[in-house]
């Protein structure tokens, strides 16, 4: 049986945004069944947790055959046995492969530079000049995404397959600020994949542990 293993509870503001999220919706894509388990922000910090994932971080997954750890990684895993992630051609595969890589480090750095700071220093002094810079940088790449995808629906291989879920999962990290408002292109094309009744099925999951929860003493 495949495990994801997962946090059972987070702060309202990194609800849906947990990227246990992204293996869960890889996981409903291909039509596996999985089991949950739940692991506090004590128990991440704990031996047995961190010999499955060093940085004591989520997700970790485990089936039949291998325990892994580190998100896109799982993601690339289920999509290679799948052939709703992943094409057969191997040409369309290699290029597929790209884009999967390119929306964590040719996407999700600049997106994280603007996020990150919003959420998290938002107060600090430097924040309003760094922010300026990182958004330019962010704009650089969002535009060059854009122009890519004019006039076809995905990213590579006509359909649906990994590599969107991992873009899309990236972008909608926009929708915070509305960001992705002002790139049409890539506003339309995350709403189309976000809208696909497997990402649903994979939110409401997660959504579903953290609405069980107790929220922590002293939070």
């Amino acid at each position: 049986m495949r495990e994801v293993t997962a946090y059972n509870w987070v702060p309202d503001f990194a609800q849906g945004f947990v990227k246990d999220l992204r293996v869960r919706w890889a996981l409903e894509e291909a039509g596996l069944t999985y089991t949950e388990r739940l692991i506090d922000h004590e128990q991440k910090l704990q031996p047995e947790h961190m010999a499955r994932q060093p940085f004591a971080q989520v997700p970790v997954y485990k089936d039949d055959g291998v325990e892994m750890f580190e998100s896109a990684a799982i993601v690339l895993h289920i999509a290679q046995g799948s052939d709703a992630l992943m094409p057969k051609d191997a040409a369309a595969r290699a290029r597929v492969t790209s884009w999967c890589f390119a929306a964590l480090n040719s996407i999700e750095p600049y997106v994280m530079n603007v996020t990150g700071t919003q959420l998290f220093h938002a107060d600090a002094p430097w924040a309003e000049g760094y922010l300026a810079s990182a958004r330019g940088m962010l704009d650089m790449r969002l535009n060059q995404l854009s122009g890519w995808l004019k006039g076809q629906d995905y990213l590579e291989a006509g359909r649906f397959t990994a590599a969107d879920l991992l873009m899309a999962s990236v972008l909608r990290e926009l929708e915070r600020d509305g960001t992705l408002g002002h790139f049409p292109e890539l506003e339309a094309y995350c709403q189309q994949c976000l809208s696909r009744p497997a990402f649903r099925r994979a939110l409401e999951a997660q959504l579903a542990v953290f609405a069980k929860a107790e929220v922590p003493a002293g939070v």
